[in-house]
C-alpha cells in the first residue's frame, strides 16, 4: 500500500506550527554558547589560580577560590546539559512534526507525546542561580 503524499495545506500548517521552535532552537544554541564561554572563563581562572606555588605567599590566599569555581562550574556543567537536551528535544519537535504529516497524521497528536515540560526550564533556572551566586559574591 503505497502512502500518500501529505497535502499542500497540511504541509503548510506543519511548517507554519514548527516556524516557533525552529526558533527556539536558535535561541538555545545561543544560550549554550553563552554557557560555554563562561565555562572557558571559570576554566582559564582556575588553571591560573592552581598554577601559583605555594611557595608564593603574596598570592597563595587566593587559591582559597578555588572551591567557589567549582561550584559555579558544576552548575554551569547542569545549565549546559539541560539546554542540550532542551535543543534535543527542541528537533525531536520538528521531526515528529513532519513525520506525522508524511504519514498523513495529525501532528499535535504526535507532538503530545514529548514531555510537558521544557529542559531549557532547568538551564534557565540553573543560569540564573549561577548570576545570583556570583553577584553575591561581588557584592560581600
Amino acid at each position: 500500500m503505497p502512502l500518500d503524499a501529505p497535502s499542500v495545506t497540511q504541509l503548510s500548517q506543519v511548517i507554519a506550527q514548527v516556524t516557533a521552535p525552529s526558533f527556539l532552537l536558535g535561541a538555545v544554541a545561543a544560550f549554550i554558547s553563552v554557557l560555554i564561554a563562561r565555562m572557558n572563563r571559570i576554566i582559564d581562572r582556575s588553571q591560573a589560580l592552581n598554577a601559583i606555588s605555594d611557595d608564593d605567599v603574596s598570592r597563595a590566599s587566593l587559591k582559597a577560590d578555588i572551591p567557589r569555581l567549582k561550584r559555579r562550574a558544576m552548575i554551569l556543567n547542569r545549565a549546559i546539559l539541560y539546554a542540550t537536551v532542551s535543543g534535543i528535544v527542541t528537533s525531536l519537535l520538528v521531526i515528529v512534526a513532519f513525520v506525522c504529516a508524511f504519514f498523513n497524521l495529525q501532528h499535535e497528536y504526535g507532538v503530545a507525546v514529548l514531555p510537558g515540560h521544557h529542559p531549557s526550564d532547568g538551564s534557565i533556572w540553573l543560569y540564573d542561580r549561577y548570576r545570583r551566586q556570583s553577584h553575591c559574591e561581588h557584592v560581600h
